[in-house]
């Protein structure tokens, strides 16, 4: 039994290190020569320390949730490096690394085990947190502004757009916190890109229902607060409130809006970019940013594709102003199909702080 285990340890080690071996290859150059600078070499090792944590919390959680279940609703998969697409793996890393986004800084990047029934073999979703979204908007933006204020407006708040017209040159807007220790309800919400050039500044107000509007189809009470059923012995007993993160939820999601805006300047998008979307497209990014809000390092779930609002509001000026963003820039596109009709088991284990 025991060497059966220290073969199994040791055939791990080697896939582990295969695993890091092809990611440095992915960064050699055309001649042969390692082009890893120091930063990129430490990112690919906190990949290596985030998905190694990830596979071992989720193969415990595999194992427990098979016990007591009929054999045909047992994953009988394992969460080994064995059993993880390493090629794919492995340029996706290289494609987050070269971008700056950080696995162990929180709210860049989530990383979601998946299972590839046609490979028998667990695929890794690469998902933004939103300030993986801001290091994107920033690298790869058309006219990124010189600073992005993102605010959310409470009852007690005074709050007054400045339109931009023919007697103001610049949109803008006055805001005053009336109350900062108890500032009522939250009514809404804004952001303000600022540029060099202030001709070009933009505001985008949300009321409460639209900022609802861009909430997942099935939000984590934990997080957005509400309600939950409470359950004893199997059974079902009843609810109970909870009173989740509202306000920070209702925060990151104008903060997403906001970077999700800034247009994508088709000049600087590269390989790294383009091979990070394709993953993206793998299954639904709105479903599954929810899941890894309430089920992170969880059971395995089955969750269906489905295609999420755009995230833009409503600007604030003039029909002459920045044009509606590109797609590729936003935070829910319209343009992630799910790689697969049918429904994909996951089993989500995120770094990101709650929500999304």
């Amino acid at each position: 039994m025991a060497e059966n285990k220290n073969a199994v340890e040791k055939a791990e080690k080697s896939m582990s290190a295969r695993f890091m071996e092809m990611v440095f290859n992915e960064f050699t150059s055309g001649v042969g020569e390692l082009s890893l600078t120091d930063s990129q070499r430490r990112l690919a090792q906190n990949y290596f320390i985030v998905l190694d944590s990830a596979l071992k919390t989720a193969e415990e959680k595999r194992v427990k949730g098979n016990a007591g279940k009929e054999d045909r609703y047992k994953n009988n998969l394992p969460y080994t490096w064995a059993n993880v697409d390493l090629e794919t793996l492995s340029r996706n890393v290289v494609s987050a690394a070269r971008m700056g986004l950080d696995p162990l800084q929180k709210n860049h990047i989530n990383m979601v085990p998946f299972k590839n029934n046609a490979i028998q073999k667990y695929g890794i979703g690469f998902i933004d947190g939103y300030r993986g979204l801001e290091v994107k908007a920033t690298k790869y933006g058309l006219d990124v502004p010189v600073a992005v204020i993102v605010e959310v407006v409470y009852s007690t708040d005074t709050f007054k757009p400045i339109k931009k017209d023919l007697r103001n040159n610049v949109e803008s807007f006055e805001f005053e916190v009336n109350n900062a220790f108890d500032r009522g309800e939250i009514i809404g919400g804004f952001y303000y890109l600022v540029y060099s050039d202030q001709t070009k500044n933009r505001l985008v107000v949300m009321s409460k229902k639209e900022i609802e509007k861009r909430k997942p189809a099935h939000a984590s009470v934990e997080f957005w607060g509400g309600e939950k059923d409470v359950w004893e012995n199997g059974k079902k007993v009843g609810k109970e409130k909870v009173e989740g993160w509202y306000e920070q939820m209702v925060y990151k999601t104008l903060y997403r809006a906001a970077y999700g805006s800034i247009t994508v300047d088709s000049t600087k998008i590269d390989a790294d970019y383009m091979r990070l979307a394709q993953a993206e497209k793998s299954f639904s990014e709105g479903k599954i940013e929810d899941e890894i809000a309430e089920h992170a390092n969880s059971q395995t779930l089955d969750i269906a594709a489905e295609v999420m609002p755009p995230d833009s509001g409503e600007p604030i000026g003039d029909a002459n102003g920045p044009s509606t963003p590109a797609p590729a820039a936003k935070a829910n596109v319209t343009e992630h199909p799910a790689a697969k009709a049918q429904q994909t088991t996951l089993a989500p284990t995120g770094t990101d702080g709650p929500g999304y």
